[in-house]
């Protein structure tokens, strides 16, 4: 490789070199707890496991570090807390969003009041200024703004301007990415420590009785209910005064401080409500039974005085005297429960039993851990805190009052339990019980972490212990209910004697009051009673005996007492405990003593060398014990002579319990023999050997190892995990040490290590053992990490039996089998397979060869042979020592591969499986064989034998093969795959800093050849190895390993002799091929940077990919490589520029990919159009309307080029193809890689590159910028979205994953989104949809996160996010300001030019801090300055979008902002004047900006505006260069026209409360732009904005009809194609409103004019796309009819232009829209209307006007009514308003003056009888709507109702300006008329009404009889009130007199016929459907009926004769309202002859 220039060398000894090794062994002493360790007593030689024990305990931590691990993991960023203060650097950035916040308050305070519109016809726009623009003073002016510079200076001080202030490091304003995806990170194991659960501090406050009179001793323990079990050992402490003390001095011989203890630390595991403290208390023995001694605490009181006093003194000697003479016996007296429930509080208990379990050890087995989890876990035990448990629990003192008595006969843990359980259903047990009063205060608390002052229940002293303590606290042993899974790490050895129960009812009368002496004996003679009793309290520290209480005159006591005993560390067959037993007599007699032996029992420690432990029934021995007795138990002494007295004949009549605490005693047969036969194996002892009931010769001493090898794994996982580390380092030591045993070499490799093997499988199959997240067993991890050391070399091996055998033939020892034949055919396995892997490098010989070499054990020849390398000692020492090593030692790595290698079957498939383990090991080996050979002098290549590398070349190979067969299974399968693909890469990992680097990166190569041949899923493969090599990236000398080579024999495997470095002073001489190809991911980029290669290979292929599940690996690839970045950019190591210029250098081929990836990245600019621009202020319910109409929502519906402002224009450069598309957060971690790479690189370089690039490359990377400034868009404090709150806070719960999950793109929305997205398709189809998932997206994600934050997280998140907004912008500017210089030179700028104006509108469009503002201004005025023709001729559209942006701007309510944002306005005009066109051009733009702006922006501020435009002002006026021109002249007026438009605004905001208000006015405005069509098209969609948020979707569809119809006028004017809609009239069928569009007006403009119609919408696509949203919107509404009408338009356009893509969408809609009519029918709702008036002079114009409203479907009066009425009220006082209840016409005069009247009327569409052949449908019949009629009843008297003959109706006819539905939802009044009913014609009209509905009951499919039944009821009902009888008899029981009546007579006496005849149909038709039941009820019917007929008969069989001869002519009156104008009420007089 060629030399590296000098920095690039400078550079790598930087970034950490590899002369010396990055492994370091460290020996770190283990923490200790305590002062002293926990040691065995001194003195004494131990047996070899004791020592054993002790060693493993007290010896160092043996730990490989890496040196530098951390530095590269963003080290001091992520890891310490640098992260948390770094903000404190940045600047507070301002964005206008938020300053705005501050001035909100003030606008809103003012009252509303209703402002009265005056005048509908509206004066024309370009009335004079409201007021003078000259009276407002002009803001700040930026000074050189006029000045002429060069274009280049220009541009060289806006890039100095933009270098300043900027963060260096992007990353660090970047949260951090997701760490489901961090698989490189290794949690460090925990480190082994004793177990401590949740501790408690249980302080005694107070003890006493109403009397004291004696000393009293409380013991106190924890007793858990439900378990049953006693779950703490009792812990003893007395609050004696002195003077009681006194009493017993005789008995207490010293007292020692830790016996003066009065506060105990508890520790609970397991916590449960069921958990109890319970205290006993005791005194000194006297005679009397308990209760006789308990009276008089029951009956005195100390305060009585008088007799009691008396009393008490007495009492008082009396105990003294007991005292003296009894005072080391004690007797029950009472005891007390105290519930721990509320401490443990219950409701946190269900949450804690799985964290309590997960730290002890639970966790299911397939659960991945997240990292913060697995964190916590390894934190401590679970503390109560974090359990919630007492976490709002800080001290709680508990108090008792009374005590229970015991009960002589019930003082056994049963009878307790009883008593617990019974206690804890009722809380009181004082019916059976009886109870003392007393007092106990008990102080309880969390136990801190650290306790000062306290004694472990050994009694040592814990750190911190200070010397002058008096008393200490105790720390109480836990008995736990469950096994705990925690390693044993302390000397422990504690022996617990419980005596129960004694039976001596059959005794001597002499056993009455009987006590036990409990001595622990080391042989028979009374001195050899050991003192290793512990003491109770105020004692001594350690007793030689000790007695149980006395229960008095009871023959066969229970016992409670807990002896607590330390074990000796040597324990012999002479070890034993001894009981004596006694009578105490109580009386004093004289000369008796006060003990009379009763009896003798005995129990030996040892039973067969093995801690006997367990219940036991002893019997007792009534005499002296014969010698020798302690040898048997005392169940089978044999016999003696004289024969041994028994009690009972030898029966057991003592209980016993024994239990051992000991982390020296296994208790586990399995585990004890394999213990003893490794140590018989290690030191000299005699055979045979005893093992728990059998012995062992030396003969079978192998076999029996080897059986107990293979039965270690069957031992209880309790104890194996307990002696854990032990097992393991004895296995080790078995595996590379040669045994001899009877002159044979014995080898236990092989079994020791299955053995191994079997340990580690069912260690991580046990479901109560903790896994980290990568599935790894948390034991067998911190064993590695910390315990596991080399095994000692053996000293010399033992040889047994005396005969010291001649080594034979090292080979040997591997396969230590009967015969060597079976060696042979193992080492053929062995070899076929290594030789059938091509893989496998190293000479192969014969395999016959082989074995004769090895039968013929000769050393000749030792390089072929398999085993070679154990014997060959002497390369392991450098050759300057001479003294070879002795051959038999075997290196443990090597030893450990081997075994892997050659492992078959189950073993095969476990070490596979759990390869992580064994790989560690073998690092861990490695790591220290390299230490103590001092290899680290030599090179890497000949540390370890080629032999070795082979193995490990097999056991790579074997692990990726088996990786690979996994993925092709099934998906369960798949987990494990992933777990063994993360261990290999973590082995490789660690064998970097190991091995020979060539060799590793060839395993690496093998790894990814091997795994593409075999795995045929695509994501899968990615996946695996995107994993793979994200950990091996992740090594701390990465950049080395891919940088800079720095000695040749590292080089990769093919060192290329391409360029050495990529710096830029090596830049200039490359050809530009070469720079083009820096940025391509070239052969040789992969050759030379071996890890980025592969890394970027993957991502490549990832986002190149397709099928299921893609979208997760994709994910993974572009999380991978952020990462990488970031911790490069974060790396202390990597801060100087130049160091970050080279790495920028490695990354360069991640732009090419990005910039292929371009159509399948996120598209952000799609989801913020939906939402308008000002998500920062606009309100909730603003986002969750559908879509805004945005212009380039609409173009991108229309599909046209035109859609510049969606990146997907682009794709048409590109092959059609379904890409994947990649979700946001995926998109938005790539877009900061690129921006990273854009910001570190080589400035030079990249303008070279962009110089050189084809312009469709160059297009590409402006759409990536473009979609960049979206992505990284500030979205504010209030919806801290996802970008800031990651930064500081990742643990979102479950839910929130799911939901990201959801969104992520599996599942309908992302098949969605991949539909929207194809090129080609609709961007958008149906933007409702899109709105769905975009709300959930930001929405949900906001609300859950920030409820739990505070003020200061936020503002903190806000700022770094601030921070990450502005700098991403302006990398992004400076890579614009890369693109126009680099291509000035070229003449490809006009098409670039739109490109990166395009950028900039997006940025400006976006939320900006002023910051970016201010340098975006500047580098668009250079622009301006510099292309400033190019820009007016050639792009229009960015212009318009432009104005619009920058008018914006100079609405901002910051200074800064404004200033630039003026400044660059008037350049903008400036620069247009030159050609006169352009001037035009740009005025028509900025009105028409304005005009959008103002119909739009909620939050646009007129105020400043208006100062905007007097600064222009001022510059126009300032301007010398202009002066002579007419330019300030044409200035001048366009600043006043932009002053009416805004003074029409401010109008507009004042109505901003009344819609209906607001939208008559923003009409009026529209059509005062009668002149400037394309004004009158920004209204209207402004309009159409404000219905689509207020759900008035048809009203906004009309409004894009409208404007449609309007573009149509003009294209028809410009050309005349047939497929065109010709004009408005056209669009008739839509609706008839739209003919007022025609622009037949005389002053309108030619559409040649300039400037004019030069909007985008004036083109056929423009056409298209508003009336594409318009069925879109008409669909949504539910008019699915005219969705039909619409695209009628459309088809022939679509057809012209043969866009059948388009055509197939649109048919598709269009069977969705006929498919509703189908499946909707009737069930579709259509508008409520109501005519409403207004009266009153309050309501200005509005008084006596009437209008129709169009509420939506089933809206009820009383709505409409309240809203209104609320409303007004609101605007005039709600006492001022009125709403007038009933529909009669409204008489001015009764109306007060001053309140507002408001009559609400409920209207029905009315049709005349010739319209409804042509309404025929449920929606023709609500379509087109131009009259409404609604009734109002009256009598000629003034009531509203009367009799059936004066009953007169008034119908009302309403006719309307336009037709329903409109482009507002209310129309005026321009007609009404009235016709008045006569009662006839009421009672024709009611009779009509009531035949039709018989009618329709009849006739209804399928038939339903209640409806018929209800309404014959009706009708032929017998007591139908005002029913059809009534009404006959009424008006036809006689001719009328008035021959005028004559016809309405005939009329009704018809109608009456066929109500006679439908009635008639019905009772017939109900005969049919009636049930067997309704018989009668259909007889009651017909009789009704037929009655009915006979009573109408004569009526109706009457005829007028008169009507039959015609007497005078009738003159028809047309009441067709279509042709009547006036406005006056015709009330149709009947005189008048109709």
């Amino acid at each position: 490789m060629t030399q590296l220039n000098s920095l690039d060398a400078e550079l790598a000894q930087e970034l950490g070199d590899f002369t010396e090794d990055d492994l370091d062994v460290v020996f770190t002493p283990k923490e200790c707890r305590t002062l002293q360790p926990s040691l065995p007593e001194e003195g004494v030689e131990l047996d070899p496991h004791v020592r054993d024990c002790v060693q493993t305990y007290i010896r160092e931590w043996l730990i490989v570090n890496q040196k530098n691990q951390g530095s590269s993991e963003i080290c001091g960023f992520k890891k310490t807390g640098s992260r948390r203060d770094f903000h404190k650097t940045l600047q507070k950035q301002t964005f206008e969003s938020e300053s705005l916040e501050g001035h909100e308050p003030s606008t809103q305070a003012r009252p509303r009041h209703l402002n009265v519109l005056c005048d509908v016809s509206g004066k024309g726009p370009l009335t004079a200024c409201g007021f003078d623009l000259r009276s407002l003073q002009p803001d700040q002016q930026l000074e050189n703004l006029l000045q002429q510079v060069s274009a280049e200076d220009f541009e060289k001080q806006n890039e100095e301007a933009r270098r300043t202030n900027r963060q260096a490091e992007l990353f660090a304003l970047y949260p951090s990415v997701d760490e489901e995806d961090a698989v490189e990170i290794r949690p460090v194991p925990e480190c082994p420590k004793e177990h401590l659960g949740n501790r408690i501090l249980v302080k005694v406050l107070t003890l006493k009785f109403e009397i004291e009179i004696e000393p009293l001793f409380a013991s106190i323990a924890l007793y858990d209910v439900k378990e049953r079990k006693k779950i703490s050992e009792n812990f003893h402490c007395d609050l004696n005064s002195d003077q009681f003390k006194g009493f017993l001095r005789g008995h207490t011989p010293s007292v020692a401080p830790s016996s003066q203890a009065r506060s105990a630390v508890f520790s609970v595991t397991y916590p449960s409500s069921d958990i109890y403290l319970v205290v006993k208390i005791e005194k000194v023995l006297q005679q009397g039974e308990i209760g006789d001694c308990a009276e008089p605490y029951m009956v005195i009181k100390e305060g009585d005085g008088g007799k009691s006093k008396e009393k008490i003194e007495k009492l008082k000697l009396q105990a003294e005297s007991f005292c003296q003479r009894l005072g080391k016996y004690r007797m029950p007296f009472a005891w007390a429960p105290i519930s721990l429930t509320s401490f443990f509080n219950v409701s946190t208990l269900d949450r804690e039993v799985t964290d309590v379990e997960s730290m002890v050890g639970r966790s299911s087995v397939g659960e991945r851990r997240t990292l913060s989890q697995s964190r916590r876990l390894s934190e401590r035990a679970l503390s109560l805190e974090e359990n919630g448990v007492g976490s709002n629990y800080k001290t709680t003192t508990m108090t008792v009052n009374s005590f229970f008595k015991q009960e002589g006969d019930r003082l056994s843990d049963e009878d307790l339990f009883k008593f617990l359980a019974d206690y804890k259903r009722s809380s009181s047990l004082q019916r059976r019980v009886k109870s003392i009063p007393g007092l106990l205060r008990i102080e309880i608390s969390l136990g801190p972490e650290i306790i000062s002052c306290s004694l472990t229940p050994e009694m040592l002293p814990v750190k911190p212990f200070p010397e002058n303590r008096t008393r200490p606290h105790k720390e109480i042993l836990e008995f736990p209910i469950r096994e705990v899974y925690v390693p044993h790490t302390v000397y422990r050895n504690l022996l617990y004697v419980y005596p129960q129960r004694l039976n001596f009812a059959n005794k001597l009368a002499s056993a009455r009051n009987i006590t036990i002496k409990i001595q622990f004996m080391c042989g028979e003679d009374a001195s050899n009673a050991m003192p290793v009793i512990f003491g109770k309290s105020s004692g001594p520290e350690f007793l030689q005996e000790v007695y149980t209480a006395i229960t008095y005159h009871n023959k066969s006591p229970d016992f409670y007492e807990e002896v607590k005993i330390k074990l000796p560390a040597k324990l012999t067959v002479n070890h034993h405990l001894l009981f004596t037993f006694y009578h105490i007599s109580c009386q004093q007699k004289q000369g008796a003593s006060v003990e009379s032996l009763l009896g003798y029992s005995w129990l030996p420690i040892l039973l067969n060398e093995r801690l006997q432990t367990g219940s036991y029934c002893l019997p007792v021995a009534l005499e002296k014990l014969p010698p020798n007795y302690s040898m048997h138990s005392a169940e089978k002494v044999p016999l003696q002579n004289p024969p041994i007295k028994w009690a009972e004949g030898h029966k057991g009549v003592f209980n016993i319990e024994v239990q051992a605490v000991s982390s020296v005693h296994t208790q586990d047969n399995h585990l004890e023999k394999f213990f003893t036969l490794c140590h018989s194996l290690e030191s000299q002892v005699t055979f045979p050997i005893r093992v728990l009931d059998q012995k062992i010769s030396e003969t079978s001493l192998e076999h029996e190892l080897k059986l107990s090898l293979i039965c270690l794994n069957s031992s209880r996982l309790e104890p194996l995990v307990l002696f854990l580390h032990l097992v393991l380092d004895k296995l080790f030591q078995l595996s590379v040490q040669p045994m001899v045993i009877a002159g044979q070499t014995a080898n236990f490799s092989q079994f020791a290590f299955e053995s191994v093997v079997a340990i580690a499988n069912s260690l991580h199959n046990s479901k109560d053992l903790a896994k980290d997240q990568h599935g790894r067993n948390c034991l067998l991890a911190s064993y590695v990490h910390y315990v596991f050391r080399l095994p000692e070399p053996p000293r010399d091996p033992p040889k047994s039996g005396g005969a010291a055998a001649a080594l034979p033939d090292p080979r040997y020892h591997t396969y230590g089998r009967t015969s060597a034949a079976a060696v042979s055919s193992k080492l053929l396995q062995a070899r076929v397979m290594s030789s059938s892997n091509p893989d496998l490098a190293g000479t192969h010989s014969a395999a016959d060869d082989e074995v004769k070499s090895i039968m013929l054990s000769k050393s000749a020849d030792r390089t072929c042979s398999r085993m070679s390398y154990y014997c060959s000692g002497n390369n392991d020492v450098p050759s300057s020592t001479a003294a070879p090593r002795p051959a038999s030692k075997k290196h443990f790595h090597e030893e450990l591969a081997l075994q892997m290698v050659v492992s078959t079957g189950m073993v095969r498939e476990t070490v596979f499986k759990y390869a992580w383990f064994f790989f560690e090991l073998l690092v861990k080996s490695m790591a220290q064989y390299v230490h103590n050979m001092d290899k680290r002098d030599s090179f890497r290549r000949t540390r370890f034998s080629d032999r070795f590398k082979d193995d490990i070349t097999t056991i790579v190979n074997v692990v990726t093969s088996e990786t690979a067969a996994l993925l092709v299974k099934p998906q369960k399968e798949n987990e494990q795959a992933e777990k063994m693909n993360i261990s290999l890469a973590f082995f490789l990992y660690d064998l970097l800093s190991l091995m020979d680097r060539g060799f590793v990166f060839n395993l690496i190569k093998h790894y990814c050849n091997q795994l593409s041949a075999k795995l045929t899923n695509l994501p899968t493969l990615i996946s695996m190895r995107l994993e793979f090599l994200r950990i091996l990236c992740s090594h701390e000398h990465y950049l080395n390993l891919n940088l800079f080579f720095m000695n040749a024999d590292t080089a990769p495997a093919s060192p290329c002799p391409s360029i050495s470095s990529q710096n830029s002073s090596s830049c200039s001489s490359f050809q530009d091929q070469k720079i083009a190809s820096m940025f391509d991911l070239t052969p040789e980029y992969r050759q030379q940077h071996f890890l980025t290669g592969l890394l970027f290979t993957e991502l490549a292929a990832a986002l190149d990919a397709e099928g299921e599940g893609i979208s997760k690996v994709q994910r993974k690839a572009v999380s991978a490589i952020h990462s990488l970045l970031s911790s490069h950019d974060l790396d202390p190591r990597c801060v100087k520029p130049e160091v970050k210029v080279k790495i920028a250098a490695l990354y360069l081929p991640l732009v090419g990919i990005i910039l292929d990836a371009l159509p399948q990245l996120y598209d952000f600019t799609a989801a913020d159009a939906r939402s308008g621009k000002n998500r920062a202020n606009g309100s909730d319910e603003d986002q969750e309307g559908t879509s805004t109409i945005n212009q380039n929502v609409a173009l991108a519906i229309a599909g046209n080029n035109f859609n510049l402002k969606t990146s997907g224009t682009m794709l048409s450069s590109l092959p059609y193809k379904q890409y994947n598309m990649l979700n946001a957060d995926t998109t938005r971690n790539l877009m900061i890689c690129f921006l990273w790479i854009m910001k570190n690189a080589d400035q030079s370089l990249i303008r070279k590159w962009i110089a050189d690039l084809p312009s469709m490359q160059l297009n590409r990377i402006l759409d990536l910028l473009f979609i960049c400034v979206s992505c990284f868009e500030y979205k504010g404090k209030q919806s801290s979205d996802k970008v800031s709150t990651q930064v500081l806070q990742k643990s979102r719960d479950v839910k929130a994953r799911l939901e990201e999950a959801l969104l992520r793109g599996e599942g309908a929305r992302g098949e969605m989104m991949r539909r929207c997205r194809a090129p080609g398709n609709d961007r958008f189809p149906g933007l409702s949809e899109n709105l769905r998932w975009r709300k959930e997206q930001t929405h949900w994600r906001q609300a859950n996160e920030k409820q739990d934050k505070t003020k200061a997280e936020l503002d903190q998140e806000a700022l770094i996010s601030g921070n990450l907004a502005t700098e991403a912008n302006l990398i992004i500017l400076d890579m614009q300001e890369n693109i126009i210089q680099a291509s000035s030179a070229l003449d490809c700028k006009d098409s670039l030019l739109g490109g990166v104006l395009r950028v900039l509108v997006n940025s400006l469009s976006c939320d900006q801090s002023t910051t970016y503002l201010t340098h975006c201004f500047a580098t668009l005025r250079a622009l301006i300055a510099k292309f400033g023709d190019l820009l007016f001729e050639e792009e229009v559209e960015q212009c318009a979008d432009l104005c619009q942006r920058v008018l914006h701007h100079c609405s901002s309510s910051v200074d800064s902002t404004r200033s630039q944002a003026c400044a660059t306005l008037y350049l903008l005009m400036r620069f247009s004047c030159g050609a006169t066109s352009n001037f035009a051009r740009v005025k028509m733009q900025v009105i028409m900006s304005l005009a959008s702006l103002v119909g739009k922006a909620p939050d646009f501020n007129e105020e400043y505006l208006r100062r905007s435009l007097r600064t222009i002002l001022a510059y126009a006026e300032e301007d010398t260069a202009m002066q002579a021109t007419p330019f300030p002249i044409q200035v001048e007026e366009l600043l006043c026209n932009l002053n009416s438009i805004l003074y029409d605004t401010v109008k507009m905001r004042e109505f901003q409360e009344d819609p209906e208000m607001l939208m008559d006015l923003m009409y009026r405005i529209a059509k005062s732009y009668q002149t400037s069509p394309d004004l009158r098209l920004t209204w209207l969609q402004n309009m159409a904005e404000k219905h689509t948020k207020k759900k008035c979707y048809t009203e906004a569809a009309m409004c894009l009809v409208h404007a449609a119809a309007l573009v149509a006028e003009y294209l028809s004017m410009l050309e005349d194609h047939s497929y065109l809609p010709v004009g408005s009239v056209s669009f008739q069928n839509i609706s008839s409103n739209v003919l007022e569009e025609s622009a037949v007006s005389d002053d309108t403009l030619s559409p040649d004019e300039d400037g004019v119609c030069s909007g985008r919408y004036f083109t056929e696509s423009g056409l298209v796309g508003l009336l594409e949203h318009a069925a879109e919107l008409f669909s949504t509404g539910g008019l699915y009819e005219t969705v039909n009408e619409v695209y009628k338009l459309v088809i022939p356009i679509l057809e012209a232009h043969r866009d059948f893509r388009k055509l197939t969408s649109t048919h598709d809609k269009l069977q969705k829209a006929f498919d509703s009519i189908i499946s909707k029918g009737h069930k579709r709702m259509f508008g409520t209307y109501f005519r409403v008036g207004f009266y009153g002079s309050k309501f200005g114009d509005l008084d006596e006007q009437e209008f129709v409203y169009k509420e939506p479907a089933i809206t009820k009066l009383p709505e409409i009514s309240h809203r209104l009425e609320g409303f007004y009220g609101q605007c005039f006082g709600e006492e001022f308003v009125e709403v007038i209840k009933d529909s009669a016409p409204v008489d001015k005069t009764k109306l007060d003056p001053n309140k507002a009247y408001i009559q609400i009327t409920f209207v029905e569409p009315y049709f005349d009888e010739y319209e409804m052949k042509d309404r025929v449908t449920y929606f023709e019949k609500n379509f087109n709507l131009r009259r409404f009629m609604y009734t109002t009843p009256f009598t000629l008297e003034g009531r509203p109702r009367g009799e059936l003959h004066e009953q007169y109706r008034r119908n009302t006819i309403l006719t309307t300006m336009h037709a329903f539905p409109y482009v507002k939802t209310r129309i005026s009044v321009i007609q009404k008329e009235e016709f008045v009913l006569t009662p006839i014609e009421v009672a024709i009209e009611d009779m009509k009404k009531k035949t039709l509905q018989l009618a329709v009951a009849i006739n209804q499919e399928p038939p339903d009889a209640k409806m018929l039944q209800m309404v014959l009821q009706g009708s032929v009902g017998a007591t139908v009130n005002q029913g059809p009888l009534e009404v006959a008899q009424v008006f036809l029981a006689e001719i009328p007199a008035d021959p005028k009546l004559y016809r309405h007579h005939n009329k009704l006496r018809l109608c009456f016929k066929e109500f006679i005849m439908r009635c008639g149909e019905a009772v017939e038709k109900n005969k049919r459907l009636i049930t067997a039941d309704q018989r009668e009820y259909q007889q009651e019917l017909k009789k009704n009926y037929h009655k009915l007929k006979e009573n109408l008969r004569p009526m109706i069989e009457r005829k007028i004769p008169e009507l039959y001869k015609p007497i005078f002519r009738v003159e028809s009156h047309k009441r067709d309202s279509f042709h009547r104008s006036s406005f006056r009420k015709c009330e149709t007089q009947l005189s008048q002859g109709s």
